[in-house]
């Protein structure tokens, strides 16, 4: 079934060519085409162009756009949306309070999540994120990576990246799938570290690719938590299972993760609210591709990424959710947008271009999500009548969100 959108008021993300990501100034240019038209055919865009060259198509579903922006879904390349339960009782804490670090010691954090996991049946856990997914959907988001890290144990992992594998199959959002089984210590290892890397590397990983259960490694790179020697040791292991590395690094402390972190060839590193001089040399024409966490920061106070030092020093930059139940419980890409802006000091065009683009580019999508391309995704957003696409950030708190097309799919 084809889909033609007319009378667009702007068609945003338009890219002739198939530009992989933007860095540095390149953010600072967001393509459009006023007085518009796109048509989607099957799960791929076909065409686009002005309103005077504006085709005949046979049976196809029309939308008159009038008044409304058109632009390519959200890109959302860091997220933990399966989880069991939440924790809002730690949400109290922080706000008593205690610090990340602090309700960790007390048995919250990760832990409590791997303990609510571990107890929840694969079915139950599949229900619970099922409607997550439902609801970023609707949100606007058309490509997402999902986590796992809430297991910690051999069958709590593959419970969950069994459950990723589910939702990929069943909706037509793009997945991605990461292991993160070095998301911290189980309390069992908490005084073995290498018997549990052990554990990952002889038993996790050999179970994971025998079915095929992901696409990227990850660890928890920081003070703690995993070393910069272990986080190498895990994304080796990872290069041998053909998984290429996405890291979390640099959240509260910067130990030169970034850099080996390059060396290993991540496809991105994310969080960075904590980075210094040498770790913007290290990122320097690198393949990585730096991953803001914004709402992460709004949720539980801790600095922003440093967008502009980053876009002045020429680096690319995407943004993502980090939607999780203890640091950001929320998968709103809108929201995100709104708060890279306001908080981070991104422009519009810089903040869509990191969260569409360069989101694609951090989850190896590039070739098919990010831009208005011929023959990328059938993945658009239909806003409400608007003004001009900077109320997508500047009307914050309201949702400017008329149709979310994924695939050619109206969700």
């Amino acid at each position: 079934m084809a889909i033609l959108i007319k009378n667009i008021k702007e068609l945003l993300q338009v890219r002739e060519t198939n530009i992989t990501k933007l860095s540095g100034s390149e953010m600072a240019t967001l393509p459009s085409l006023k007085n518009a038209w796109l048509l989607l055919e099957g799960k791929i865009i076909t065409g686009y162009g002005t309103m005077d060259t504006c085709p005949q198509v046979a049976d196809a579903e029309l939308i008159d756009a009038t008044g409304k922006t058109v632009l390519p879904t959200w890109c959302d390349s860091h997220t933990h949306l399966v989880y069991a339960g939440n924790r809002e009782q730690e949400f109290v804490d922080r706000i008593n309070g205690l610090s990340y670090e602090e309700i960790a010691n007390r048995g919250g954090g990760i832990l409590n999540s791997a303990k609510r996991l571990n107890e929840a049946t694969e079915d139950e856990l599949y229900e619970q994120s099922r409607l997550r997914l439902e609801e970023v959907m609707r949100l606007g988001t058309g490509a997402i990576e999902i986590k796992s890290g809430y297991g910690l144990t051999v069958d709590g992992e593959l419970k969950m990246l069994r459950v990723i594998k589910r939702l990929r199959e069943n909706y037509n959002v793009a997945v991605k799938a990461t292991f993160l089984g070095a998301h911290a210590f189980p309390t069992a290892y908490k005084e073995n570290h290498t018997g549990y890397i052990d554990l990952i590397i002889n038993e996790m990983l050999p179970a994971i690719a025998k079915e095929n259960l992901a696409d990227y490694i990850d660890a928890f790179c920081e003070t703690g938590y995993f070393s910069v020697e272990e986080t190498e040791r895990i994304m080796e292991a990872g290069l041998n299972y053909g998984l290429p590395a996405k890291i979390h690094v640099n959240q509260f402390n910067a130990i030169d993760g970034i850099a080996a972190c390059v060396k290993y060839n991540a496809i991105s590193v994310d969080h960075l609210e904590v980075l210094t001089d040498a770790d913007i040399e290290a990122l320097k024409n690198s393949i990585t591709m730096p991953v803001a966490l914004p709402t992460c920061s709004f949720f539980i106070s801790i600095p922003y990424t440093p967008a502009r030092q980053m876009l002045n020093a020429g680096l690319p930059l995407a943004i993502a959710t980090d939607y999780n139940p203890g640091t950001t419980p929320s998968g709103n890409m809108n929201l995100v947008v709104a708060t890279a802006c306001i908080k981070m000091k991104m422009t519009p065009e810089e903040a869509i271009n990191a969260a569409t683009i360069n989101g694609a580019y951090a989850m190896g999508l590039s070739h098919t999500h990010g831009s208005i391309t011929t023959g990328k995704a059938a993945s658009v957003i239909i806003t409400k009548p608007v003004n001009s696409y900077y109320e997508l950030p500047y009307s914050f708190g309201t949702n400017l969100i008329d149709t979310v097309i994924i695939a050619g799919k109206k969700v």
